[in-house]
This record gives C-alpha cells, sequence and structure tokens, in this order.
C-alpha cells in the first residue's frame, strides 16, 4: 500500500512542452525543456542526458577489495573507487560490468550479484548507476585500458577502506554507498552461514 502511495505523481508530476539541445558531446547531451509544472505556470528545466554506468565492487573470500586510483580532471585531483564505467550502447549493465572489470584490473569474477541501482545527480543529470558485487575472482590478465586511460589497481581490506572514507580520503560517493552495501552484503552472509550450520 505505502509503494503504490510513494509511485502516485498526481500533484508533482511535470509535464514536458519543448525540448532543445544546448550541446552534444561524443559523452553528455545537454538539454534545455519549457516545462509545465503542476499549478500551471510555465518554466525552464537544464539537465544533462547519460548512457548509464556500472559501478563493481570485486571483493575476494578474505573480505579484501580491488580499488583503483585515477586522475578526475574536472576536480583535478586522483581518487580511490570501486572500477566502474559507463555502459555501451545496447549493452546490459551486466556486461558492461564484466568489461570494465577486466578492462580496469585484469581480473573476472565467477559470481555476480546485483544489489542496486543509483540516480547520483537526480537534480539535473538522468545517469543511472547500477551496483554489482563480484565475488570468486581471479586475475585473468593485463588491464586492457584505452590510449588516453590511466588506472592504478590496488588490493585492500575491507575494513581499511572504511577508515580511509571515515578518514575522508574516499569522498566519491558511490564508492562510500559501495562500501556500506558489501558490509551489509557480507554480514547478512556470515548470518546465513551460521545459521545454517
Amino acid at each position: 500500500m505505502m509503494f503504490n502511495a510513494l509511485k502516485d505523481e498526481t500533484g508533482l508530476k511535470e509535464t514536458t512542452l519543448e525540448s532543445r539541445t544546448v550541446y552534444q558531446g561524443t559523452f553528455l547531451h545537454v538539454l534545455s525543456d519549457t516545462i509545465r509544472l503542476p499549478n500551471g505556470v510555465e518554466t525552464t528545466r537544464e539537465y544533462m542526458k547519460h548512457p548509464g554506468a556500472v559501478m563493481v565492487i570485486p571483493v575476494f573470500e578474505n573480505g579484501d577489495v580491488l580499488i583503483v586510483r585515477q586522475y578526475r580532471y574536472p576536480l583535478h585531483k586522483v581518487f580511490v573507487e570501486f572500477p566502474a564505467g559507463k555502459k555501451d550502447a545496447g549493452e546490459s549493465p551486466l556486461i558492461t560490468g564484466q568489461r570494465e572489470l577486466l578492462e580496469e584490473t585484469g581480473y573476472v569474477a565467477e559470481e555476480w550479484l546485483h544489489v542496486t541501482d543509483i540516480h547520483n545527480a537526480l537534480a539535473y543529470c538522468d545517469e543511472v548507476i547500477h551496483f554489482y558485487i563480484a565475488r570468486g575472482l581471479a586475475r585473468q590478465t593485463e588491464q586492457q585500458l584505452d590510449d588516453t586511460e590511466f588506472v592504478e589497481v590496488m588490493r585492500v581490506p575491507l575494513v581499511e577502506l572504511e577508515q580511509w572514507m571515515r578518514n575522508g580520503w574516499v569522498p566519491d560517493v558511490k564508492t562510500q554507498l559501495g562500501i556500506f552495501w558489501l558490509k551489509d552484503f557480507l554480514q547478512q552472509s556470515s548470518k546465513k552461514s551460521d545459521s545454517n550450520n
């Protein structure tokens, strides 16, 4: 009952009257739409369209995780993140995750678990990021990076990565959320294992 109430858009829905492309790049598409508000007033909404992305949370049997370090140009700084990347046209999120894990780290995984989808910038962008936990990790090859990519791979204990986050060293929001999702998953898995013994 409550879920249906949350999905009800009556009194909140905005109606698109006209849509205009402001910028079309190779990656982002910026639009400016004229819309009608629920009270009938017309106004403008500016936003970006994004192809969508996948973040992989690679975890080893002992609780270590694979992370990457890379330079993020908009902030002119190196960040610690879980492996992630944008979807190619027509690509399923799972295939994107498998491709990105292999390309960025050289690893493959036997088990893939979709845990959630997030909209990380819903006020101005339609990007959705699909989260997958990857287990049964094995190094298959060297990194397969694009000519314009420079990524360092690190293996660290999850508890250490969480401490880095609490120290303010992991400000990337998707990675912070991934840490919490993984902790919850491992705790639930441990409870199930204990109840089966």
